[in-house]
């Protein structure tokens, strides 16, 4: 088979149907984010797993998202945080919160998420730090000032997670003028430079097309 966008979906949906499964609680997530008119840009099913796991297998107990959007990244690590943990969520828009905050309680798991709606930058600052995981998945501009606060609210050993650094390859262009893959470029230097953080990356490709995602330690 051709590597094209159309079997990088199937192979993903392939994916996705054998390993992550039908869950109605998310697809009614989904739901209600199309019926909101939020943007499609929510993690894939199979990212939602590789959250999951990731907060699992870290022992996780704290996490922080930063892009809450509809929900659907939050479900999947507030599941996986247990009845003791917390998963605290920044989210811009205030409309979009209230779609999230919806879908959370929707699924039972109201208790374990704190939704905090303002700009990024602006929230941060007022955060108790401790967190064991942190999930950065907002505007790419930002992604300096974002990995600068999950060093200073994490401690030795939380995981970072940077989601779409892939940018369909536009990370390796030095001549580029979009600001969200300046962002993106300057963020992956930060992990590379940075003493605090010791990180990889992969590209990935699926149906979100050509992408990928970074994964740090704070040392």
């Amino acid at each position: 088979m051709d590597s094209t966008p159309r079997a990088w979906r199937a192979a993903d949906d392939f994916l996705a149907d054998t390993l992550v499964g039908r869950d109605p609680q998310l697809e009614a997530v989904l739901a209600a984010q199309h019926d909101a008119g939020l943007p499609e840009i929510e993690v894939a099913p199979v990212a939602g797993k590789l959250l999951n796991l990731l907060v699992r297998i870290s022992g996780a107990r704290r996490v922080l998202e930063i892009g809450t959007l509809g929900g659907y990244s939050t479900i999947w690590m507030a599941r996986a945080v247990g009845d003791q943990g917390r998963v605290v969520t920044i989210e811009a828009e205030a409309a979009h919160a209230a779609v999230a905050r919806a879908s959370i309680e929707a699924a039972g798991l109201g208790e374990r998420v704190d939704i905090r709606v303002g700009r990024g930058a602006d929230v941060l600052p007022t955060l108790v730090g401790g967190f064991d995981l942190v999930f950065i998945d907002a505007d790419k501009e930002s992604n300096t000032i974002y990995l600068d606060w999950a060093a200073k609210l994490g401690h030795p050993g939380t995981v970072v997670v940077v989601d779409n650094i892939g940018r369909e390859g536009e990370i390796a262009n030095d001549a580029t003028t979009d600001p969200r893959v300046i962002g993106t470029r300057d963020g992956l230097r930060m992990l590379g430079e940075d003493p605090r953080f010791d990180a990889t990356a992969l590209q990935t490709v699926g149906v979100k097309g050509w992408d990928g995602f970074a994964i740090a330690v704070v040392v």
